[in-house]
């Protein structure tokens, strides 16, 4: 069967190519150009993109002796990551850009090319698993629960699973690394980068942001920081350099500890306060992505992750029309974001998803 692998120069997607071509498929190796030719070094390593990583990727490919492609989709993303990067932020949201990238460029731009240059499946190196019950295709949780990725693809649309592959899904890292090594590949050391891949070296995304939004831009304009209880607490550097349920860098000298508990877009404020009040229970979730076939139309419970690095945790699902859900939670959850995706599970699978909209 013939399949491309997306392939970023590290050692996941590495090793998730090896792995295809031992069972016997032709193997197409693809990079993808997510920046203009003359940018994709700017950030190092870090960038998908760069000289490194396409160095890197080729590198395997030879070594594996399948064909490699480096494919320009730098246009695909400007239009739509990285605007939607900038929107979210002028909205006082804080985006998920690998959750919007991997639905709308890796299993949306890429799998059509592949489509059309006679590939069967698409494959990648998440960590997650495509599971096969009585005809129907599932997403599911990795072998290596802490490496699971699956909440970041959670948005892929469901008709698309059956030409998925996620080879990774029952490896741990630890035992690819050691493929890697055992077949010489040249990333197999390769660090890690648990940045957005347009960060710089520094992990800093505010640099990259500035020149994306532009100067006619807000979301850097200075304003004012009050706590909880609306009285003036001190000056913030523009809503952009924030997240809710952030303690670091807030800037402020105070007794206790604090967090960002609310961004105002439309008064350009910050709003800070003790953890208590980061406490939440309560959240209204839209732009659903459901992977299942029966679609809840009364509540019903799911474990729920609100951020990439959360555990699940119990919650009722609540159909509230207009295509979002409330999500209601046994415990009080810390800080949930809205521009956040909440992922919802049934054991192991992946029921469905959307983004965090207004919290309670």
């Amino acid at each position: 069967m013939k399949i491309v692998v997306a392939m970023s120069g590290g050692v996941d997607s590495s090793v998730a190519a090896l792995e295809l071509k031992k069972k016997g498929h032709e193997i197409i190796g693809i990079t993808m150009r997510t920046w203009p030719k003359e940018e994709c070094g700017a950030a190092g390593e870090k960038l998908c993109c760069s000289q490194d990583a396409v160095q890197h990727a080729r590198a395997v490919a030879e070594d594996l002796d399948i064909p490699f492609y480096v494919m320009n989709f730098s246009k695909a993303f400007n239009e739509e990551v990285s605007k939607y990067f900038v929107n979210e932020y002028s909205k006082g949201r804080t985006p998920n850009p690998c959750i919007y990238c991997n639905s709308e460029l890796k299993f949306g731009h890429l799998y059509k090319k592949a489509l059309s240059m006679g590939a069967k499946k698409i494959a990648t190196g998440h960590y997650a698993t495509i599971i096969q019950k009585n005809g129907e295709y599932y997403l599911a949780e990795a072998k290596d629960k802490k490496k699971d990725q699956s909440y970041f693809l959670y948005n892929i649309s469901k008709a698309t699973l059956p030409d998925i592959e996620f080879p990774l899904g029952d490896h741990t890292k630890e035992e690819v690394r050691a493929i890697a090594s055992e077949n010489g590949f040249m990333n197999a050391g390769r660090a890690e980068s648990q940045d957005i891949c347009f960060a710089t070296s520094r992990g800093d995304y505010r640099e990259p942001l500035s020149k994306m939004a532009g100067s006619s831009s807000d979301i850097f304009k200075p304003g004012d920081i009050l706590n909880v209880d609306g009285s003036f607490v001190g000056r913030h550097d523009g809503i952009a350099s924030y997240t809710v349920g952030q303690r670091r860098g807030v800037g402020l000298a105070m007794k206790e500890p604090v967090y960002v508990i609310k961004i105002d877009a439309i008064n350009n404020t910050i709003m800070i306060g003790g953890k208590e009040h980061s406490m939440k229970r309560k959240i209204l979730v839209g732009g659903l992505n459901w992977l299942v076939n029966d679609v809840p139309e009364k509540p019903v419970e799911f474990d729920v992750k609100i951020r990439y690095g959360s555990k699940k945790t119990r919650a009722i699902i609540i159909p509230a029309g207009n295509g979002e859900v409330m999500v209601e939670f046994g415990e009080p959850q810390f800080a949930p974001t809205p521009g956040q995706a909440a992922v919802f599970y049934d054991g192991e699978l992946v029921s469905g998803g959307g983004w965090i909209e207004k919290v309670f």
